[in-house]
């Protein structure tokens, strides 16, 4: 912490004095660490074979069955009864601990799907025999990735408008707060779920779509910090010397807007996580298949003797926003300038 600057110091000690929020950060860092190497933890692919004195790592590189003395030049079938002879003829397979994907259907259920959690499926089955540990390690990933892309690109779009609107003020600010409340005025929700319709919405595309409404939760803020800082005197000295508008706008006046912004960013997280699972509920986010929280909340409504299924999407959801939640808090208040020295 030694090369932090004092006020950014104290800033992190009073963020850390924070317990829930401190700790809340650790435990969601760790979750998603986890859900990055998700292939390794819940796979229907082994992660390393030795056949032959050699090593393979079949969940980085794909493999034919003729690679370990089958028939077919097709990808190797490491489920198939077959295929897992072949190998321990002359190797071994390590599984990962979870050896089912998000996409992998369970042949061997005791009961119909949806099946109720056992030793081998900790969660249960869904209502197409997947295993649905599986599907929340992955469903968590891609939620949460889509967020932060999402949360980062309309930040930079609010920031950039709320700028211009605050620094040049005028017409400016005029015209771009008359769009800016017709845009707000429309019921959002409505209008992803219309354009979701007019295609086969992919990751892309439904950022593509988010990003459309979602650009105006920061404008407000960053216009209001620059509307305040345009005629301060070091941005007056600024432009007597000539400096550029672009320069003065971004490399002086922002860093002091963004120390309100930073508190906002969680709790936009948590509003793209929220938004893209009612679209997953709904049928209108990502395709069908998708490792999706939404989806999962879907079937358990769809499938109330299933109790695990709604009670697994539930328990996830709930973690993830409150951690985010936590975190916007602790952020909160080590920014806010009534908790500093003076």
């Amino acid at each position: 912490m030694q090369r932090l600057s004092p006020i950014n110091q104290r800033r992190w000690q009073i963020f850390k004095n924070n317990r829930r929020g401190y700790y809340s950060l650790w435990l969601f860092i760790f979750l998603f660490g986890f859900s990055l190497v998700a292939e390794w933890v819940a796979n229907d692919k082994p992660v390393l074979i030795k056949f032959q004195d050699s090593y393979y790592f079949p969940v980085i590189k794909t493999y034919f069955e003729t690679d370990f003395g089958g028939e077919f030049a097709s990808e190797a079938d490491y489920t198939d009864p077959y295929v897992q002879e072949l190998i321990e003829a002359e190797g071994w397979l390590i599984w990962p601990p979870i050896p089912f994907s998000y996409d992998t259907i369970i042949k061997d259920l005791p009961v119909p799907a949806p099946a109720p959690p056992s030793s081998d499926n900790w969660l249960g089955s869904d209502d197409k025999a997947r295993d649905v540990v599986a599907r929340i390690i992955y469903g968590f990933r891609i939620s949460v990735l889509f967020a932060l892309t999402l949360t980062i690109f309309s930040s930079i779009i609010g920031i950039i408008v709320g700028a211009a609107q605050g620094y040049y003020g005028g017409k400016v600010d005029l015209i771009g707060q008359r769009l800016i409340e017709i845009f707000s005025g429309l019921p959002s929700l409505y209008l992803l779920i219309i354009l979701s319709s007019f295609v086969n919405p992919n990751f892309w595309w439904l950022l593509g779509i988010m990003l459309l409404f979602s650009w105006m939760q920061l404008v407000d803020l960053v216009r209001a910090e620059f509307l305040r800082a345009r005629n301060l005197e070091y941005v007056r000295a600024a432009r007597a010397l000539g400096i550029s508008n672009s320069i003065i706008m971004f490399r002086h006046m922002l860093p002091n807007a963004m120390v309100a912004t930073l508190t906002y960013l969680p709790f936009i997280l948590t509003a793209a996580i929220s938004t893209l699972t009612s679209l997953d509920f709904l049928g209108f986010g990502l395709p069908v298949g998708s490792p999706s929280l939404g989806e999962l909340v879907a079937q358990g409504k769809n499938n109330l003797q299933a109790p695990w299924l709604g009670l697994s999407a539930f328990i996830t959801l709930s973690l993830i926003l409150t951690l985010l939640v936590f975190v916007g808090e602790a952020a909160r208040d080590a920014f806010d300038p009534r908790k500093l020295p003076l």
